[in-house]
């Protein structure tokens, strides 16, 4: 038996480098791909992905789940057609004005907001490396901004993956925080303090020396909830760009 991997792509990502016939199957003038997916963002933006069904979408458009699946074939389709627009357009990134340091650092942050502003990106996992034009216009900008740099291309590449998971990662506890919020009805600065007076009274010294000495210390009590965030944020990106910047220098 064969190991090779078939090469052919599958029909969503044929539609989306336009190797396939978009056409509809039959005349639906007011609807198309393009309104399908627009309303499918809009719908998990507000509501999660976890609200998203073609019978929720086809109420949303005012037509039947049916007429759905003359442009989209499955639900599966449709988050790969998300995933591709969801992104919208990479920020221009100007590495004369910047640098590549400055460049980088901006690609993450917008990144970042990128996530903020569809959280729902971070709960679908394809399976395999983004391959969808939208996603890797992305990818291309990040590593657009090393250019020129002296770095070998894995390294750019695996310069840009750990700033993407790095990013990625705090996208996602933001995200749980806030679901948790929401399930609990409480504000930023309540589940701090719930946390920090919980961790107090299950830790000892003896057991976890380390979280003991940070606790009595006061690390896990609320503060400004949006500053002490975008400063956790700020420290991590800048101890990954430092660290880029060394093996620059060598």
């Amino acid at each position: 038996m064969s190991n090779e991997i078939d090469d052919k792509l599958p029909r969503s990502l044929e539609v989306l480098w336009k190797r396939a016939d978009r056409r509809s199957r039959g005349p639906q003038p007011a609807l198309s791909l393009e309104r399908i997916v627009a309303a499918a963002i809009e719908l998990a933006d507000a509501e999660g992905l976890q609200a998203l069904s073609m019978a929720r979408l086809a109420e949303r458009l005012g037509c039947a789940t049916m007429s759905l699946y003359r442009h989209v074939a499955s639900k599966d389709d449709l988050l790969v057609f998300m995933m591709d627009t969801a992104p919208g357009e990479p920020p221009d990134i100007e590495l004369a004005v910047h640098g590549w340091r400055g460049g980088l650092e901006r690609w993450a942050r917008e990144l970042r907001a990128l996530y903020y502003r569809h959280p729902w990106i971070l709960q679908i996992t394809p399976g395999r490396p983004p391959l969808e034009p939208g996603q890797l216009a992305w990818l291309d900008c990040g590593l657009g901004t090393m250019a020129g740099i002296g770095l070998s291309p894995h390294e750019k590449l695996a310069a840009c993956m750990l700033i993407l998971h790095y990013v990625r990662g705090e996208a996602q506890l933001h995200l749980s925080l806030s679901q948790a919020k929401e399930h609990q009805d409480w504000n930023s600065r309540e589940m701090q303090a719930w946390y920090g007076r919980t961790l107090a009274r299950l830790i000892d010294a003896e057991r976890f020396p380390a979280l003991a000495e940070l606790s009595a210390a006061g690390a896990f009590e609320p503060g400004d909830d949006e500053a002490s965030e975008s400063a956790e944020f700020d420290f991590g990106l800048s101890r990954i760009l430092d660290g880029v910047e060394m093996l620059v220098r060598r």
